[in-house]
């Protein structure tokens, strides 16, 4: 039996595409989360030097506004790609389902293979 044969093989190889994609979504996930604190405390350092109670440090004021445009770039960059990495594995797992509606299943002791009614176990063969 070849690979093309032999789903499984190939199943086991989406089935880990879509653990990498599982944890660039989680990154991505966290990346966001320090990119809307890095924006919020960005916009509040800025605040506080615009109201004059964090004192006249220009130092600070180019930092905040450092700080939220930093955030904003970082955030819509992960979005981006969260998206298009869910994209990714929305198709990988449509596949796996696909190749795995293609095996050929059997009734649990049952030696011949065939399919019958939903209401029968199945298992892969």
């Amino acid at each position: 039996m070849t690979d093309e044969d032999n789903p499984s093989d190939e199943i086991s190889r989406i089935e880990a595409r879509i653990e990498e994609l599982a944890e660039v979504c989680e990154r991505c996930r966290k990346i966001i989360l320090v990119s809307k604190a890095a924006i919020a405390g960005g916009g509040a350092l800025l605040l506080l030097v615009m109201l004059g109670l964090f004192g006249s440090n220009q130092v600070a004021a180019i930092g905040s506004i450092a700080a939220v445009l930093g955030g904003i770039v970082s955030l819509g960059s992960n979005v981006s790609t969260l998206r298009q990495t869910m994209d990714a594995m929305n198709a990988a797992e449509s596949l796996r389902s696909d190749l795995i509606g293609r095996i050929d299943l059997r009734v649990v002791g049952d030696s011949t293979s065939r399919r019958d009614g939903a209401d029968q176990n199945f298992r892969l063969s």
